[in-house]
């Protein structure tokens, strides 16, 4: 089937992928916008997975911040990739300010998983095993709720495992992924701080 320019544009503003892309999905599609745009996350986040998994060097990027309207929070957050060409573009500095804002909103503790404190991770493991024992569980459903719930954990103090506040049907992490596919790059979420009036105390 023929698809106008004003379909890809659509498509464009709604997924960020290239038009040809955009045209592809649509032709292959019959024009149904929701499952071109579905093919077309889908692909980015493979393409995203592939890049990120290259283990390639990225020490340019930007500082992000965010500054609630109070001025009682802010955050800032170091975003990095492998060029200053692409930490220049309006795509990887807005990527690197909603990061922030994500941070000021939902207070992560730790970037990824990896950098949770070992001892900080069997506290509570050992802590939601007792719960689950209390519960009535057998150890062995114990245990296996227990993994569940710390994945739970995980979502609510690691950055990479939120689902990200703009848009809670992907995580941090897909986030970076999709990002990644469209700049072309490895994106590392180096650090963050995050301060708050009475925080401190």
């Amino acid at each position: 089937m023929a698809v106008s320019a004003r379909e890809v544009k659509q498509l464009r503003d709604k997924t960020g992928a290239g038009p040809l892309d955009c045209k592809n999905a649509l032709e292959q599609f019959d024009g149904d916008m929701d499952q071109a745009a579905e093919f077309l996350r889908e692909k980015a986040l493979k393409d995203g997975i592939k890049l990120q998994g290259k283990g390639r060097s990225a020490n340019e990027g930007v500082i992000g911040n965010y500054l609630h309207f109070d001025n009682r929070l802010a955050v800032i957050v170091e975003v990095n990739c492998e060029t200053d060409f692409v930490a220049a573009t309006d795509r990887f500095k807005s990527f690197a300010k909603d990061i922030a804002m994500h941070i000021a909103n939902l207070n992560p503790q730790f970037v990824k998983r990896e950098d949770v404190p070992e001892d900080l991770v069997s506290t509570e493991s050992r802590v939601q095993l007792e719960r689950a024992l209390e519960e009535g569980k057998p150890q062995n459903i114990a245990e296996k709720i227990v993994a569940g719930r710390m994945n739970k954990w995980y979502e609510e103090i690691v950055l990479m495992e939120q689902a990200f506040i703009k848009d809670d049907d992907k995580t941090i992490r897909q986030y970076v992924q999709e990002t990644v596919a469209e700049v072309g790059e490895t994106i590392n979420i180096e650090r963050f701080q995050r301060f708050a009036i009475g925080d401190g105390a």
